[in-house]
């Protein structure tokens, strides 16, 4: 991940029907969480996710969604940390940590969890893998949705969650598959997050998968501050910038955006739990 520069986008349309960030970095993009939620309000974006990638990043999605009613947190190692993590001495203490977090009521999610073949090379793939099984169990033993990072790697995240069994709700986040892809993860029952890079050019197979995904499986996300829809790419991103993506994923699907966007929280309390 790398970070954005440049002036912050305005604020957009408000939404007329509430709708969450399912995944996003408030502690990368800085500032005060509050008034980041608040802005995100103004136009909307009811509740947001806020993401662990390492034991310190997840201690403070926990404490942040402690403390404020509108966040849920995840908590996880991401995959690039996983042969190398931080917080800990090694990846078992870190996944150790994890697990106490797990067990927080305001932790609704374990994620981002999974695999990454293109930061991380081969020489990290046995230890992407050992914590992407191991944030499985933790899904099904606390009953927390697992949130999943997929780079590059699409057909082993599939053979890994076949091989450890699915929990009862999984979300690839920042979805990155085709549209055939799209049908399988429907036939699976995980839900598809859509991030800002729908809007982009050279995405049109996430177009196509969008176009294809049914509306009950379907999240948004900013993954703030990185993939900042057009047309302000390169830009920070942030959650109040959401309602960008919602009207971007209903006009590929052809749907009516108050409609979609009731569906969107619908599926968000089914996968996150209601609102504290």
């Amino acid at each position: 991940m790398s970070g954005r520069s440049g002036e912050a986008p305005p604020s957009p349309e408000p939404l007329a029907v509430p709708v969450l960030d399912s995944h996003t970095h408030l502690d990368i993009q800085g500032g005060d969480p509050a008034a980041a939620l608040a802005r995100a309000a103004a136009v909307g974006v009811a509740r947001v996710v806020q993401v662990g990638c390492d034991v310190p990043s997840s201690v403070w999605a926990a404490d942040l969604a402690a403390a404020h009613p509108s966040v849920a947190a995840t908590v996880a190692l991401h995959p690039n940390d996983a042969p190398s993590p931080v917080g800990a001495a090694d990846l078992d203490a870190a996944l150790a940590e994890i697990e106490k977090l797990a067990a927080r009521p305001e932790v609704r999610g374990i994620g981002e969890t999974g695999l990454d073949f293109y930061r991380t090379g081969p020489e990290g793939v046995a230890a992407q893998e050992k914590s992407f099984r191991a944030h499985i169990q933790l899904a099904k033993q606390y009953d927390k949705a697992l949130v999943i990072h997929d780079r590059d790697a699409h057909h082993d995240v599939f053979r890994v969650l076949s091989s450890e069994g699915a929990p009862s709700r999984v979300v690839f986040h920042c979805y990155s598959g085709d549209a055939e892809m799209a049908r399988r993860c429907a036939d699976a029952g995980y839900v598809m997050s859509f991030a800002g890079n729908i809007t982009f050019k050279n995405a049109q197979n996430l177009r196509d998968a969008a176009a294809v995904a049914p509306r009950e499986l379907l999240l948004v996300e900013t993954d703030g501050p990185f993939l900042t829809p057009m047309p302000y790419r390169g830009r920070p991103n942030a959650p109040y910038l959401i309602p960008l993506i919602v009207r971007a994923l209903a006009e590929v699907r052809g749907d009516d955006v108050d409609e979609l966007a009731a569906a969107i929280w619908s599926t968000g309390t089914k996968v996150f739990g209601p609102p504290a």
